[in-house]
């Protein structure tokens, strides 16, 4: 029994050292690297704004003579082509106006006929006291008195020419003022709004009322705002790429056209500075887009990309694997070796945008390089150690 119980306690003992060992004397676990493939692919250096769709023209049709609306032509969404007659204003008072107008011009010519036979008549009187004067067969006061009634007439005559003159300008005057009574189309377009309806009377004797608002809608002008920080960067001739809300897929592309030199507040603003010191300075960016489908619509809200810079089959990594930058402007990134151990690169940083970052030198495709690190093997055996419960003898 001695030799028994002897081999017993032995093999316990054994045990009790190999569980003793794994639990209190884990091995330090290798070092667990997060890396990536250095790739070659496309990237962009791009400014970010948010944009507002407008029409690329429009226009607020108005009245230009006072009356009631007899007649709308249009409604809400109707094409209309340049001339198209839109609405019709009661045009009896400038219709009277007109007729006078024609009346008093009539009464002119006929003063002017009149004056003309008395022309003829005391120019024949004149013609013949000059030749009895130059026959001494009458006296210089009688034929001075024939050449100024002579005078008189051509100057009643020439009055009544300039009177002639403002009468016609009347009548013209009142022939337009008749045909604004018919409000026409000044462009082609679609009407995005009616502001007046029939039997309204407007008055236009101190500003224009609108009757509806037409835009060219085959093509649309995006209002992108940029921040002050930003605009240094961006040119016109740029180009320029937006997605809408319904439609988060599609890109439109486009060039920039031109950028307002002032912020829209100063529109509001006498007193020489357009912003307050605490507000965010924003700047207009236009351009345009075809929109044959008319699928855009009028203040819709545009997320606008604008492209920098750009290169194509470029090396790049993560943004996130570069290190610190030195003097050079180079910077340091961890790269995987074959062996498993990280080693420290100099790298060329061209091109960056918020995810990717372009190498220009100091690394190669398929490389891996180091997003982080984490012993895995120490958490699991940390982890593990928390729910396990000591040995007891």
């Amino acid at each position: 029994m001695n030799a028994y119980i002897k081999g017993g306690l032995l093999i316990l003992l054994v045990a009790l050292a190999v569980g003793a060992k794994q639990f209190y004397f884990t091995e330090t676990s290798p070092i667990q690297y997060l890396t990536t493939e250095a790739v070659i692919g496309d990237i962009r250096e791009t400014v970010l704004a948010t944009g507002t769709l407008q029409a690329f023209q429009q226009v607020s049709v108005g009245a230009q003579a006072s009356g009631q609306i007899k007649s709308l032509k249009v409604k809400l969404g109707d094409s209309v082509k340049r001339g198209d007659i839109i609405a019709e204003i009661d045009s009896q008072e400038q219709y009277n106006a007109f007729r006078i107008a024609q009346a008093a011009l009539t009464n002119v010519k006929a003063q002017r006929e009149a004056k003309l036979a008395t022309l003829a008549q005391a120019q024949s009187e004149f013609d013949r006291y000059k030749a009895l004067l130059d026959a001494s067969a009458t006296s210089r006061q009688e034929y001075e008195n024939e050449l100024a009634t002579l005078t008189e007439i051509k100057a009643n005559i020439a009055a009544l020419d300039a009177l002639i003159v403002q009468a016609e300008i009347e009548v013209e005057t009142s022939k337009v003022d008749l045909g604004y009574t018919s409000i026409v189309a000044p462009m082609d377009g679609v009407v995005v709004a009616v502001v007046a309806t029939e039997g309204q009377t407007v008055n236009a004797s101190q500003s224009t009322p609108t009757i509806v608002k037409l835009a060219q809608l085959d093509t649309m002008t995006v209002e992108a705002e940029i921040s002050e920080a930003d605009v240094v960067h961006v040119s016109p001739g740029c180009a320029v790429y937006f997605t809408i809300l319904g439609e988060p897929d599609v890109k439109y592309e486009a060039k920039l056209r031109s950028i307002e030199p002032a912020p829209e507040s100063i529109e509001n603003d006498d007193s020489g500075s357009s912003t307050s010191e605490d507000e965010a300075v924003y700047y207009n960016a236009l351009f345009d887009v075809p929109n044959p489908e008319r699928k855009l619509r009028i203040s819709m809200t545009a997320e606008v990309t604008f492209v920098l810079n750009e290169a194509r089959n470029a090396l790049t990594i993560p943004e996130t694997a570069l290190g610190t930058k030195d003097d050079q402007g180079r910077y340091d990134v961890l790269v995987l070796r074959l062996n498993g151990q990280a080693e420290t690169r100099n790298v060329r940083v061209g091109l960056r945008d918020s995810v990717k970052a372009q190498i220009s030198d100091g690394l190669q495709a398929g490389e891996r390089v180091v997003l982080g690190q984490a012993d895995v093997k120490a958490a699991l055996a940390q982890e593990s150690t928390r729910h396990r419960r000591p040995m007891s003898f």
